[in-house]
């Protein structure tokens, strides 16, 4: 499966095949899939709302990065921009009262859209490495919010977020009875899911929490 899939406007077009075939050779995902027949990855919004939202609820709750959000698209915009947010940390360095360290990020990321110091129309073209090495040139970015930029902006059919601490908790809770597991471990029970290892991330992430996770 090559890693340059564009983005869509929809559904991603891979997504029923993927879940059929991960429901054939997973017994644990062949009980969890099955209960989100009509759910899958929303339409990708702007590359720089993706990554603002990834930053904003990186090592949060759904429901705290939520609200965090929702603080913040009040202060500028539902569908925030780079100039919105640089006009907002004007006079709110807090960006409507996000962690100090998150609120810096935020705005060097609007500054470096603001700056055309990244093009984002080029990404759809690069594998997945590539992009992933382009954004965590950026200062506040690492490995966890580029691959979420994969999974729910790009919508990359293969990604797995071994730095993701919901994926762990659902591998922990349903293939290893609850106990703790390495991230070699959470590797190799993946094995089994390339080439569709966002769809059977997206899945696990989703039995944890009622909400849909979007970024």
């Amino acid at each position: 499966m090559p890693e340059t899939t564009p983005p869509v406007t929809g559904r991603p077009h891979y997504w029923d095949e993927a879940a059929a075939a991960l429901v054939e050779r997973d017994r644990i995902l062949r009980r969890i899939i099955p209960q989100y027949p009509d759910d899958a990855l929303a339409p990708p919004g702007a590359p720089f709302v993706t990554l603002a939202r990834a930053l904003i609820g990186h090592q949060s709750s759904v429901k705290a990065a939520d609200a965090a959000w929702a603080r913040f698209t009040a202060g500028c915009g539902r569908n925030p921009t780079p100039r919105a947010v640089l006009q907002l940390a004007e006079h709110d360095a807090t960006l409507a009262g996000l962690p100090k360290r998150k609120a810096e990020y935020i705005v060097d990321l609007a500054t470096h859209f603001a700056e055309k110091k990244v093009q984002p129309a080029r990404w759809a073209d690069m594998d997945d490495e590539a992009v992933v090495a382009e954004l965590c040139a950026i200062r506040g970015i690492g490995r966890w919010t580029a691959e979420m930029f994969l999974i729910f902006n790009l919508q990359r059919p293969d990604v797995l977020p071994l730095d993701d601490s919901r994926l762990l908790k659902a591998i922990s809770l349903h293939y290893f009875s609850g106990e703790p597991v390495s991230r070699f471990e959470a590797r190799e029970v993946a094995q089994a899911w390339a080439p569709w290892r966002t769809v059977a991330t997206w899945f696990l992430w989703r039995s944890l929490d009622p909400a849909a996770l979007q970024y």
